[in-house]
């Protein structure tokens, strides 16, 4: 016997159980502040062409803990073999952090990645995009030494120190440093403002420092080897802001090694609220 009324088919979305979407609202985002040494890593951030990253690694262990898949946004990429002493992903989470969630992800994850606290922040902050300050350093050691071998990069050649220095202050006159970013690059922009630029001795070391508001890709390495030829004399002061000014890669050195950069500290403006998730470590 047909039915008095016609039966219409209830969209799919209405099928879902209304906790599903108090659990896709109640997502909260986080801040990772993490540290790691990249010898044995292919770089910070998934790739294409890459398996062995950092956030491979923490993506893995935090699913092992919390039994849910997630995928984290990286604040400053690094390369292959770069070392940082503070990074940051950001994600979205809906679940709790108990008070020992530190202890159990760095008990599951290498011994040589670090997560170092979990902040909450606003829905809409982001770790890359709200950064206003990146600091990196990059060490170099002139005698042969075996514990520095993995973190800084073995130059046995005499250098003009103060050469050198003359070459970081320069540095800091320039706002387009089209020169010292590697080829093949999505930037829109190549203007960086840097308002550190200096090199350091510290035991048998020397340090190279930088601070800007960013930076591209392979930038460090590559103001780095450029300076090492001023101060072999292989180029001069003259020479090396002409290699600025030619806004051409292929003028700059970009062959000093990863191991032996550090990124040092990612800042985000005196507004920017980051609450620590309270824990034990």
């Amino acid at each position: 016997m047909p039915l008095p009324y016609t039966l219409y088919p209830i969209p799919y979305t209405l099928y879902l159980p209304p906790f599903c979407y108090l659990r896709f609202m109640a997502a909260d985002r986080y801040f990772l502040e993490v540290m790691y040494k990249g010898t044995a890593y292919s770089g910070f951030q998934v790739q294409e062409n890459a398996s062995n990253t950092i956030q491979e690694e923490i993506e893995k262990a935090f699913s092992v803990l919390t039994k849910q898949a997630v995928s984290l946004t990286g604040s400053s990429r690094t390369d292959t073999g770069v070392h940082a002493w503070q990074n940051f992903f950001h994600l979205d989470y809906d679940g709790g952090f108990d008070l020992h969630f530190l202890y159990k992800i760095n008990a599951i994850l290498p011994k040589d990645i670090v997560v170092k606290n979990i902040y909450r922040v606003q829905p809409g902050d982001h770790c890359r995009f709200d950064a206003v300050r990146r600091s990196y350093s990059y060490h170099i050691y002139r005698n042969k030494n075996p514990f520095l071998a993995d973190r800084a990069y073995y130059y046995p050649y005499a250098v003009d120190f103060e050469k050198m220095q003359e070459a970081a202050a320069i540095l800091k006159t320039y706002s387009d440093f089209t020169s010292f970013s590697k080829r093949n690059t999505q930037v829109k922009t190549f203007i960086c403002s840097i308002e550190k630029s200096c090199w350091r001795t510290e035991g048998e070391e020397m340090i190279y420092e930088v601070t800007a508001n960013r930076f591209l890709r392979g930038m460090v390495r590559g103001l780095t080897g450029t300076m090492l030829q001023v101060g072999r004399n292989k180029i001069s002061l003259e020479a090396f802001r002409e290699i600025i000014e030619a806004r051409d890669c292929r003028q700059a050195d970009f062959s000093v090694p990863g191991h032996g950069l550090f990124l040092m500290g990612v800042e985000y403006p005196s507004t920017f609220s980051l609450i620590p998730v309270p824990m034990r470590r």
